[in-house]
């Protein structure tokens, strides 16, 4: 049954008085009444009609640009929002959102990217301790179905996605380590969600493991490394992000930042 279909509880503290702190300088979702006017369901991006019409707006940023590029970058702002979102509710508050395709709404900015998310209810108490269980509506009523769309439409392999998501839950696990409200519990959970290999169900985690921390020869400070590219480098307007992996995508990006200088 879908969350939104479920008799919401009353809840106190609201989700939206836990930006504090860590997350004071985040925006938090809007949460019951009438969503806004420019709000729409994202249970339209199941249609791959309307899921290019909303990559192609963001596209016109990065003329002639990757469109396994564009997606993937567009999924960066999407999947950051619904993971702070996420993990707010979870680790702060043991509640579960209905955060499925169904249930939720989003606000693009002007790039045509969500900016901000509208939740039917405060959400209902999670029902489960498990790792994958604790997220499960997330990854598979979402995630899931958004990432087979996004794959389809753009050739990006959908491991590329995955790690999108799976870098953001990680950052925003961080984050709210350093909240006062943190469920020590729930953040281990959250933690062995992305150190688990393999589901109880036999299938392959593709959250695993989505980031590395390394110590660079000669180098005191711990450096946060992506385990797979995000792709930005193929938009020149764009280049490496500073968690890139790949020493190959630095070199491109460095070989086309040459080339523009000397047409100048």
């Amino acid at each position: 049954m879908s969350l939104a279909l479920r008799q919401p509880q009353i809840f106190e503290p609201s989700l939206a008085a836990c930006y504090t702190g860590p997350l004071a300088n985040f925006t938090p979702p809007l949460i019951g009444g009438t969503p806004p006017r420019e709000a729409f369901s994202t249970a339209r991006w199941r249609d791959a009609h309307w899921l290019k019409e909303d990559l192609a707006r963001m596209a016109e940023q990065y003329p002639g640009g990757d469109l396994r590029a564009v997606a993937s970058i567009w999924s960066k702002w999407h999947f950051s929002a619904l993971a702070l979102t996420t993990l707010a509710a979870n680790l702060l508050l043991n509640r579960e959102l209905p955060v499925g395709l169904n249930d939720l709404q989003v606000i693009l900015n002007d790039k045509g990217c969500t900016s901000r998310l509208w939740l039917p209810h405060e959400g209902t108490p999670l029902t489960t301790h498990a790792p994958y269980g604790r997220f499960a509506t997330l990854i598979e009523q979402h995630w899931t179905p958004l990432i087979e769309q996004l794959a389809a439409i753009s050739g990006a392999a959908p491991r590329v996605f995955w790690s999108n998501a799976g870098s953001y839950i990680d950052h925003f696990i961080n984050v709210l380590a350093e909240h006062p409200l943190v469920n020590a519990d729930a953040l281990e959970a959250a933690k062995a969600l992305l150190e688990t290999r393999t589901l109880a169900n036999g299938k392959r985690n593709p959250l695993f493991q989505p980031v590395r921390y390394v110590q660079p020869n000669g180098n005191e400070g711990v450096k946060r490394v992506r385990k797979l590219c995000c792709l930005r480098y193929l938009l020149e307007e764009l280049g490496t992000c500073g968690t890139c992996p790949l020493e190959g995508c630095n070199i491109e990006a460095k070989k086309r930042a040459r080339t523009k200088q000397a047409a100048c």
